[in-house]
């Protein structure tokens, strides 16, 4: 059984096939995506090659972290059909528990950066291929007051759109309903000045952003780091004005992000970021309290599962 462990390279490992390790999959029927006739394909096929498989639906919230954290759990392979927010839940679990599996991911939910980020199947078939070539990388991730980020640790104005936006309209609109929020919020907030503290070095801006990925967002280019190399980056924006915003904006679209005026992105490996009063905060894509955020990366891995 795969475990948690410290840094190990970037390349891709290929283990020799399992046909025995059970495989247990998690989701949420009330996510956007679901698929019931999806996963019982993957099921199916699953258990065609001898792999003993579960489908088990979620009933409440954190009980994939829950299950995850639960040192009873003994699965070879924990696949999570959910969006970025989902598997961040999984891997929060899997920092209690004392052997924890390979981590695999079918896509769904709102948000699906880190399955571009490794170009992770869409397809049953795929997805099975997946699980059954047992191909791993090793999942970096961070740490920010104590929880791990597989993506990203933000503060500013997009953790208040991520705080602001509606549960209703995220199920009904999905991706458009960040956008309507961020309109009604942008039109009326006045942005705190952040210290940004990186390796003993302080930058000032309005919007910091911790990243353990490629992506931001969708498929924008916000940093030279990827979710399977180690280390992190920082993004510090010095104004969140309307019209520096729309400047950042279509930098980010043409990924120059790290180019445009204002801008400064830079490895780090001990950040804090602070602020004369609290400025909301987001992980992986959901709420995360407030300022001041502690953030270092991880000396530890997750194997997840690749094609």
């Amino acid at each position: 059984m795969s475990d948690i462990r410290g840094s190990a390279p970037a390349a891709s490992r290929r283990t020799k096939p399992h046909s025995t390790g059970k495989v247990l999959i998690m989701a949420n029927p009330t996510s956007g995506g679901y698929d019931d006739q999806f996963l019982e394909d993957v099921r199916q096929r699953l258990e065609s090659q001898g792999r003993s498989t579960e489908i088990r639906l979620t009933q409440r919230a954190g009980e994939i972290g829950e299950t995850c954290a639960d040192p009873a759990l003994s699965v070879q392979t924990l696949v999570v059909a959910g969006g970025d927010g989902s598997i961040n839940e999984a891997l929060t679990g899997f920092q209690d528990h004392p052997a924890p599996p390979q981590l695999a991911v079918i896509p769904t939910g709102t948000a699906n950066v880190l399955a571009l980020e490794l170009s992770l199947p869409r397809s049953a078939a795929a997805v099975a291929d997946m699980i059954l070539a047992q191909k791993t990388k090793p999942l970096h991730f961070g740490i920010a007051n104590g929880r791990p980020f597989a993506l990203m640790a933000s503060t500013g104005f997009d953790a208040e759109v991520v705080h602001g936006v509606p549960l209703a309209l995220k199920r009904r609109f999905g991706k458009l309903a960040y956008v309507i929020t961020a309109i009604r919020i942008g039109l009326k907030r006045k942005g705190a000045l952040l210290d940004v503290t990186l390796d003993g070095e302080t930058l000032r801006g309005k919007f910091a952003v911790a990243c353990n990925a490629h992506h931001y967002g969708g498929p924008f280019v916000i940093s030279p780091g990827g979710a399977t190399d180690p280390g992190l980056h920082m993004l510090v924006l010095e104004k969140d004005d309307p019209w520096s915003s729309l400047r950042y904006g279509i930098a980010l679209l043409c990924g120059r992000i790290h180019k445009a005026k204002g801008a400064t992105v830079r490895p780090f490996k001990i950040a804090s970021i602070k602020a004369m009063k609290a400025v909301a905060a987001q992980i992986d894509g959901d709420p995360f309290g407030a300022t001041p955020l502690e953030i270092q990366a991880s000396d530890k891995t997750v194997p997840i599962l690749v094609p």
